[in-house]
């Protein structure tokens, strides 16, 4: 049985601004429906995660499930902002979705990120997911942490691997191969 958690998380009620050299890391807004719903239209960000574009309500639904996550738990995901344009080009953070996945991930923070393709391949990830998880070593040091990549996904692997996570198994999610690695 899950632990109920509480209904404010005393300490981070939204997500904490972080910057680095070339972003801004913040929480959700309104406004960022549009930027969000057009991110994950793209076929470079869906192909390998949900395998087909995300529908405008799907889209407002992962909105308000990264401002619920800061609510209940402390942590979730930020919005990333390129500084010089001021435009959403990601989403990185910490999540706990109840996957329907055998072995579940447990109490492990399901770490995740996601680039407008046009950003690939500039160090933007690299950059954005180094800032959460500075984050979190200071402000959350014992939050274990998981996440999960399909094996096609070469770029987030290598990632990962440089993030310091270790694969630990493949298994099935909603019926395709999944790699679930650990931190």
């Amino acid at each position: 049985m899950t632990k109920s958690p509480p209904l404010l998380h005393p300490r981070h009620a939204a997500a904490p601004r972080l910057e680095t050299g070339r972003l801004i890391l913040r929480g959700f807004r309104p406004e960022d429906f549009e930027a969000s719903s057009a991110l994950w239209a793209e076929p470079a960000v869906y192909k390998h995660i949900m395998g087909r574009p995300s529908t405008p309500e799907e889209c407002w639904f992962r909105l308000l499930r990264s401002v619920g996550h800061w609510l209940w738990f402390g942590h979730g995901y930020w919005a990333v902002e390129e500084k010089t344009t001021g435009c959403l080009v990601g989403e990185v953070g910490f999540a706990d979705f109840h996957r329907a996945m055998d072995p579940p991930l447990g109490d492990r923070a399901e770490m995740g990120w996601v680039l407008s393709e046009r950003y690939h391949g500039k160090g933007l990830a690299r950059e954005a997911t180094e800032a959460v998880l500075a984050w979190a070593q200071t402000e959350k040091p014992q939050l274990q942490m998981a996440c999960i990549i399909a094996p096609e996904n070469e770029a987030s692997i290598r990632l990962a691997q440089w993030l310091g996570f270790r694969q630990v198994r493949e298994t099935l999610y909603n019926g395709d191969r999944t790699l679930v690695f650990h931190r």
